[in-house]
């Protein structure tokens, strides 16, 4: 889920080609399309690649390590051993093998990178896709078409001719340009991408004692979603597992006790009005009730996300006019004023209740996400039945429905109605009229006041740089215990989009403070994250902790030993000083260019493209800071780094020559990671600021690319020891370590004085 203004949110899904689909694979409605319908907003003009001698280049050169080379060859025409050579020339060596697993896990990385470089046609022909899976994955994989912009620039088919003299010779100052920036380093890194899925899906060493156990089946929800979960059916295919027994056991090592795996409904319980929409749901359910069984024996219960009713198409609703509720584009919604479908919830809750037992617990998203009540993207007075009824009573009935179908298959899943998306106006009476035994759960920092650089804000979520919980949740607290409802806290413990581009950020004592002001709260229950930050860290450990009492030094000396405890601790607090300087704002941490870090390429002119939603940063330095003066932004994200920098510094001082365990090599590595993701995104808007001053050839500007260039460099390495930088599962790699190379071709290229040259 991704909070962002609700009109851009929804861009896609209005004029979307598919009907409300779901999260499980293709639906068996969904209409044929060819490549031509695959939407592309504006089309504009694609961005050139200048420092590569062609896009042929280009193209080799992003694909050489995610993509066979004779399916690249196919896509534009070329003998397979002339893009070999072509690889050559560039200095990229022999062909990597590609394992299988790599296309599977890397599409949207792939998609991402080549959509500058290719068509429709020919990016389907790349990935070996229908048009059909295209339009649902742009649509339903965590809105990717928004990530990407709600646009496909403009790209001229690329067809394969054999490259001219000049093309050689830039070829030749690329590899020439690698042999002096990397020398004899892997340039594809030496962790295999995606190595890290065996490492985490083989059990810990230790298990957990009975009473460990026992302590954590009985203590109250703390769950995370999975570190590496694909996108698809992973009930009805077990090669996307998204959670093996052994990542299980490690959660539940650092004291989690439940995951949650989104669900549509449909799929899981028949569709009274078309029972194709259903096809093989009894198949979903046997595997559903594996993974139960799986994650039952580890101590973890396993919770479903409903966004529900989905819409459906127009022509859904030709022969049930009476179901109809808000249109939005080609869809409307299943009005939940109509009893039919509030009995269709109840019903299908009940059925799935009863054929799943075990089930942890449902949890709701009501008011945003994909079209579901007439309420859920605020348009409910377009429907004259819910206009009359009102957003408190159509989301009260919602839930009311699906706590029917619980209790009606004798309890026990516990379900949580989570107030995002609920305006301030209503979101009281919501609570007020919620049934009996359902619990709340609100993002604990949302509405968090915070004063970073002199410039006044507050917090939305996503946020571990501010502590919460803030004033919206608190209200909404207060309204669930006058009613005497449980209440359930969300946090991000891991790591947020202030840097999605590592598996935890150590700023360990922010994760354990928000925790200890929860148990103040007499929270019920914890969230630990939404789809970002479910790896196995001592974030996850240390929020736990707060929220039970032990002090962050315990933390330590469990996971570091008596000698280092007080050590590590002083680092973890270190990390959370720096990182309170953090620029926080929703526009920063949408668009800001730190998720790729020294990946994001530079421009010598503007590109007249906006930055996207943790998709493309391109140069949008207004995006990227949002409230902040440019300079204010800069200085804020290099105090940050500085910090981080300061604090590893010092953490290795005091270890000295001791030999450290692999955990806290981990964050050291992280740590270091962090700080030149940050002080990138900061070099890069000075730069472009002297850019768009026309002072891309002063003596600063060109410091500032040699910067750039030892970041990516530095970067590079480490990805290279640890194939989970970079990595974060709804966007599968940011970068790779041929972006890494590539930045440094790019920062070489702008360094010459021949930059005017024109674009191939």
């Amino acid at each position: 889920m991704i909070s962002q203004p609700r009109v851009s949110r929804r861009r896609f899904l209005q004029g979307s080609l598919l009907a409300g689909a779901g999260i499980c694979g293709l639906p068996p409605w969904a209409r044929a399309i060819e490549a031509t319908d695959l939407p592309a907003g504006g089309a504009p003009l694609a961005l050139g690649t200048p420092h590569f001698g062609s896009r042929m280049q280009a193209f080799v050169w992003r694909n050489w390590s995610l993509v066979p080379l004779d399916r690249m060859a196919a896509t534009v025409g070329a003998p397979p051993e002339a893009l070999r050579d072509l690889g050559g020339m560039l200095g990229l060596g022999d062909p990597p093998v590609i394992d299988p697993e790599i296309p599977r896990r890397s599409f949207i990385t792939v998609i991402r990178r080549n959509w500058h470089l290719l068509p429709y046609e020919q990016l389907l022909a790349l990935l070996g896709w229908s048009a059909d899976r295209m339009a649902f994955t742009l649509r339903e994989d965590d809105f990717l078409y928004i990530k990407l912009g709600s646009l496909k620039p403009r790209c001229e088919p690329l067809r394969w001719t054999p490259p001219t003299a000049r093309e050689e010779a830039r070829a030749a100052e690329i590899a020439r340009i690698v042999r002096e920036e990397f020398g004899a380093a892997s340039l594809g890194g030496n962790d295999p991408l995606f190595s890290f899925v065996r490492r985490l899906s083989t059990p810990p060493a230790e298990r957990l004692s009975p009473v460990r156990f026992k302590a954590l089946q009985d203590a109250p929800p703390r769950y995370c979603y999975s570190y590496f979960a694909l996108y698809g059916d992973a009930l009805l295919d077990p090669d996307l597992d998204p959670y093996p027994d052994g990542y299980l056991a490690r959660l539940a090592a650092e004291g989690v006790n439940g995951v949650w795996l989104q669900c549509l409904l449909a799929n899981l319980s028949p569709f009274p009005w078309d029972a194709s929409v259903s096809a093989r749901y009894e198949e979903r359910r046997k595997g559903l009730r594996s993974l139960i069984d799986r994650a039952a024996r580890q101590g973890v219960k396993l919770y479903l996300y409903l966004n529900e009713p989905r819409a459906r198409t127009l022509d859904f609703f030709t022969s049930r006019p009476e179901l109809k509720g808000v249109r939005e584009g080609d869809h409307a919604a299943l009005c939940t004023s109509a009893p039919e479908v509030r009995q269709y919830l109840r019903d299908a809750i009940e059925s799935l209740c009863r054929a799943v037992p075990g089930i942890g617990g449902f949890f709701t998203i009501s008011a945003s996400e994909n079209l579901t009540n007439c309420w859920s993207h605020h348009r409910g007075q377009d429907c004259p039945r819910c206009r009359e009824r009102g957003p408190a009573k159509v989301i009260t009935d919602l839930h009311g429905a699906l706590q029917e179908g619980i209790q009606a298959a004798g309890g026990g899943p516990r379900l949580t109605a989570w107030d995002w998306g609920w305006a301030d106006a209503w979101s009281t009476s919501v609570i007020e009229a919620l049934p009996d035994g359902v619990s709340l759960q609100s993002v604990s920092e949302w509405d968090v006041p915070i004063e970073r650089g002199g410039i006044a804000s507050n917090v939305g979520e996503y946020s571990l740089s501010a502590i919460g919980p803030g004033p919206r949740a608190k209200r909404h607290w207060a309204a669930a215990r006058k009613r005497g409802l449980p209440i359930l806290a969300k946090i991000q413990a891991g790591n947020t989009w202030e840097l999605a581009s590592v598996p935890f950020i150590p700023a360990v004592a922010q994760a354990w403070q928000h925790g200890r002001n929860l148990r103040a709260e007499k929270v019920d229950g914890l969230m630990l994250g939404w789809t970002l930050g479910g790896h196995p860290s001592p974030n996850l450990e240390a929020a736990i902790a707060g929220l039970e009492g032990d002090d962050l030094e315990t933390v330590a000396r469990r996971r570091h030993g008596d000698a280092l405890a007080a050590t590590v601790a002083a680092a973890w607090q270190g990390y959370g000083r720096a990182f309170r300087e953090f620029p926080y704002h929703a526009g920063c941490v949408y668009n800001a260019p730190w998720q790729m870090g020294p990946a994001n390429p530079l421009s010598a002119s503007p590109t007249g493209y906006a930055g996207t939603m943790v998709g493309l940063p391109y140069d949008d330095l207004d995006r990227w800071r949002a409230v902040y003066p440019w300079e204010v932004w800069c200085e804020q994200l290099e105090k940050v780094a500085e910090g981080f920098q300061a604090t590893t510094a010092r953490l290795r001082a005091a270890l000295g020559d001791r030999a450290v365990s692999r955990g806290l090599q981990d964050e050291l590595r992280f740590a270091e990671a962090c700080a030149i993701h940050w002080r990138s995104a900061a070099t890069q808007a000075r730069w472009v600021q002297l850019r768009n001053q026309h002072q891309a050839d002063s003596p600063r500007a060109r410091e500032l690319l040699r910067s750039e260039i030892a970041h990516a460099r530095r970067l590079h390495a480490l990805q290279s020891e640890d194939c989970r930088i970079g990595f974060e599962a709804s966007n599968h790699y940011f970068y790779v370590p041929l972006d890494l190379v590539e930045k440094v071709i790019n920062c070489r290229w702008l360094l010459d004085p021949m930059k005017a040259r024109p674009a191939p």
